[in-house]
């Protein structure tokens, strides 16, 4: 029987997966930049510009997501949306985010990580609704693109790692851990275009 994967490992490549793209942007831009005479054109510079943000939003989110999250630690609802402002630079997803003004961090970690497990059921197109209110924590992820994985997702209500897990998966074992730690069960359900998760 295999070993169960390790998941530093697989956060390390899945951090790389993520981060190089902005990063050749960025690289992209400096050549046109290069290429054109150094004269800092719009189309050039926009595209560096937009590459910084996203990348800086990216490495923000990241350091929420899967970084040390204590109990007496929060989080201010504008921080969060400022962060949430930059992360899909394309515009192919959006987000909206409703909460209290101060939220606890380690749930604000939980939504980030279960956002990550939303962004790749999207297959990068949708809106995401985020709303905590008396009852709870919700999110909604609406795609005409959705696809749910149900073996993926029950990783969730579990917290199992399976010894097959790729890279581009750990954030399911880890949202699942997370909300252990929280000591929360999720409600997770799957729609034809929808999935509603709330804990």
């Amino acid at each position: 029987m295999p070993a169960n994967p390790d998941l530093t490992s697989l956060l390390g490549s899945r951090l790389c997966h993520d981060l190089i793209g902005p990063i050749g942007a960025i690289g992209n831009g400096v050549e046109l930049l290069l290429l054109g005479g150094g004269n800092g054109r719009g189309d050039e510079v926009a595209l560096i510009s937009e590459s910084v943000a996203a990348l800086n939003a990216r490495i923000r989110f990241f350091r929420v997501a899967f970084g040390i999250a204590r109990q007496d630690q929060a989080m201010s609802r504008t921080d969060v949306t400022d962060i949430l402002a930059n992360l899909f630079p394309s515009g192919r997803i959006t987000v909206t985010w409703s909460s209290p003004a101060e939220l606890s961090r380690p749930e604000v970690k939980a939504i980030f990580l279960l956002l990550l497990c939303g962004e790749q059921a999207m297959l990068n197109t949708g809106r995401i609704a985020v709303l905590r209110d008396e009852v709870g924590w919700s999110i909604t992820l609406t795609s005409p693109r959705l696809r749910f994985d149900a073996r993926l997702w029950s990783l969730i209500e579990t917290a199992a790692v399976p010894p097959d897990l790729e890279p581009a998966q750990v954030q399911f074992p880890l949202a699942g851990q997370e909300l252990s730690r929280l000591g929360r069960q999720p409600d997770i359900e799957p729609e034809a275009e929808q999935v509603r998760i709330s804990f």
